[in-house]
């Protein structure tokens, strides 16, 4: 198994990106080839990656959210908050 990226800063991924990088993490652990070591690094990064992911999620979720359908069909949006 080959040494997770750590060097590339988990909060500037896209989710996209992220869960690519998970699904591999996965895959890669699943096949129980690598190194105890290695595993267990992977195996940590892989909890950020779905933190991070889940985070994304909730965020995407909230501004949908925000998204309103006037009485008139016209679609609207709520300004969205930079919090």
């Amino acid at each position: 198994m080959a040494e997770p990226t750590e060097t590339q800063d988990i909060s500037a991924m896209s989710f996209e990106d992220a869960l690519a990088e998970l699904e591999e993490i996965v895959t890669a652990l699943e096949s129980g080839s690598g190194k105890l070591e290695e595993s267990i690094s992977a195996y940590e990064r892989g909890a950020r990656l779905k933190a991070h992911c889940e985070a994304r999620l909730k965020a995407a979720q909230q501004r949908v959210e925000k998204i309103t359908l006037g009485a008139d069909g016209t679609v609207s949006a709520e300004p969205m908050d930079d919090a």
